[in-house]
């Protein structure tokens, strides 16, 4: 599985399982944020009841897996954020996107990972299949 990010300097995908970074010659398709009535919405990403928002404060994140009826923090410890995308085919696969680090949750965020690839200023991202 690879994130697809937007950088100030281009795009670039990135490998979840080795951090490989190649350029990306196309435009990142990050899908249309959910529309929520949260206060502080940075950026937010759904797939199926599984809705997770960027939020100015701390933790950063806001998990809903019943379709935003109910809400949990997460993230303690991550630093502000620009962007989150979610897997289509895994909801519980999360990937967060601080200014030039991504974090990666595969257990619906509880337990998040630095990935070791640091990239330019991170202006949105997205999840796409194996290339």
């Amino acid at each position: 599985m690879n994130v697809v990010v937007d950088t100030v300097a281009g795009s670039f995908a990135v490998d979840l399982e080795t951090d490989q970074v190649e350029p990306w010659a196309g435009a990142v398709a990050s899908p249309a944020a959910p529309a929520l009535s949260l206060p502080r919405v940075v950026a937010a990403a759904a797939s199926g009841s599984t809705v997770v928002a960027v939020v100015d404060a701390k933790p950063p994140l806001l998990v809903s897996h019943d379709a935003g009826s109910t809400w949990r923090e997460s993230g303690r410890g991550l630093p502000p954020g620009r962007a989150v995308a979610v897997s289509d085919d895994d909801p519980d696969l999360f990937v967060y996107a601080a200014r030039n680090r991504l974090y990666v949750s595969r257990n619906g965020g509880v337990f998040w990972s630095a990935l070791a690839v640091e990239l330019p200023e991170i202006e949105g991202l997205a999840l796409e299949g194996a290339p």
